[in-house]
């Protein structure tokens, strides 16, 4: 690339905020142009371009709207998580939950817990092992894992299930005995989920701009932490009417402890500090 090609114009940058808003509903204010010009001078690197211009100028066409476009989303999108974050809220999970949820769907049915925003997957396998563990000691206790994300490139990493070790430091040391496997390489400073709790998370890409996310079936609990933080005020009110309408009656919600949902016309009930339980008279 060269130096007169290394910043973005006024024009492209107007451009690419409006595309990145109108495909991911993601907001991009206009102090974040530098952030974007780091984000995507690698896909600039990868294609062999000279220029963001020129880059622009794909992404732009027919043959980029097919094959650019998906990864332009991928590096734009924030993917930080991390393994029992916010631990509250697996700990009201299990206490609170999954009994009341037990209780009304008669103890038998399987339950489906969803897990929006799901990035390099550290969220649902923390929920895949919180629910085995769960299960150990209530008999009968069904579920299944969805986990999604718009970014493909996270959904592979995450489908593999492999990590530093380093990045499973929060998970507790039996649990970790039990549910990682270490590399053959006395060397290797990685670790894999076990296949037994691999098999337990399905994953998909879901944009939340969909119309009704691709997903037919409605969840006991969604987890979607962190996530509308990105996204405006109408956008995330939006977001959230929809996810509601994916809950059952008298489902919960979990969003991230700086996400407020106050203000917004939603068929919520808050329960805990950032959880909310689905009203059964309302969609």
């Amino acid at each position: 690339m060269n130096r007169s090609d290394e910043s973005i114009s006024n024009a492209d940058f107007t451009r690419l905020r409006r595309l990145i808003y109108e495909q991911a509903g993601i907001s991009l204010s206009p102090d974040k142009k530098t952030m974007l010009e780091l984000r995507i001078k690698r896909r600039v690197r990868s294609l062999q371009m000279g220029s963001f211009r020129e880059y622009c100028e794909y992404l732009f066409g027919d043959e980029g709207q097919k094959e650019e476009l998906v990864h332009f989303i991928d590096v734009l999108t924030t993917n930080k998580t991390d393994f029992f974050r916010e631990p509250g809220h697996f700990n009201f999970l299990v206490q609170k939950v999954l009994p009341d949820l037990r209780a009304g769907a008669g103890g038998e049915r399987e339950l489906l817990i969803w897990s929006a925003g799901c990035s390099t997957g550290e969220e649902p396998y923390t929920l895949a092992i919180v629910l085995k563990e769960y299960g150990l000691t209530h008999p009968g206790f069904h579920f299944r894992l969805l986990a999604t994300d718009i970014a493909t490139t996270v959904l592979e990493a995450a489908h593999r299930g492999i990590y530093k070790t380093e990045v499973i430091s929060p998970v507790p040391a039996d649990l970790r005995r039990k549910y990682f496997l270490r590399s053959r390489d006395p060397h290797s400073h990685r670790v894999r989920v076990v296949p037994e709790l691999r098999k337990l998370v399905e994953f998909r890409r879901v944009n939340f701009k969909d119309a009704d996310f691709g997903i037919t079936e409605k969840a006991d609990a969604i987890f979607c932490r962190n996530v509308i933080i990105y996204f405006d005020r109408p956008t995330q009110e939006h977001i959230l009417q929809k996810l509601a309408r994916h809950l059952v009656p008298n489902g919960y919600l979990f969003v991230g402890h700086a996400e407020a949902l106050h203000g917004m016309n939603l068929p919520l009930d808050p329960v805990a500090p950032s959880v909310y339980r689905k009203l059964r008279a309302r969609n």
